[in-house]
């Protein structure tokens, strides 16, 4: 039998009500994720010690606020640094974020601008686990996560 490998997956990708509005963003395939990895589940937000439900927040340059102008950068920095640590300890070199998130985001996030509006960028979170050489998925990409590690 094959090793699962660990991935790092947003908790609320995996049904966990942790999203800024109180709900979750559940797969419809996580029993196929759970048969093919042993899921690591982590919310950079909760961990950096927002509370849910929260104001929405979009990364405006360097920094991270709510959509009622309050900085909520420090959290969002300290929840990404607590989500390495958690990878690094779990010896993850694949994690599943969700997409557009100003912590999760890959590739494309929200502006900062609270249009709906997406521009090129990552996550704070993302950031940082690309820095430490630790592959990046999204729920748009799952085929090929399941593809290359089935």
């Amino acid at each position: 039998m094959k090793r699962k490998i660990n991935l790092l997956i947003s908790e609320c990708l995996c049904g966990v009500p942790c999203r800024y509005d109180g709900k979750d963003n559940a797969l419809p395939c996580l029993k196929e994720l759970e048969a093919s990895f042993n899921l690591i589940p982590v919310c950079p937000e909760v961990l950096g010690g927002l509370d849910t439900p929260r104001q929405p927040a979009e990364r405006c340059g360097s920094n991270i606020c709510t959509c009622d102008g309050t900085d909520v950068t420090d959290a969002f920095l300290n929840g990404a640094q607590l989500v390495l640590d958690m990878a690094l300890q779990n010896s993850c070199k694949v994690a599943l974020m969700k997409a557009k998130s100003p912590s999760c985001g890959y590739k494309r996030i929200y502006d900062g601008t609270f249009t709906r509006t997406l521009t090129n960028g990552h996550g704070v979170t993302v950031e940082r686990l690309l820095h430490h050489d630790i592959e990046i998925y999204t729920e748009d990409d799952i085929l090929d996560l399941l593809e290359k590690y089935k």
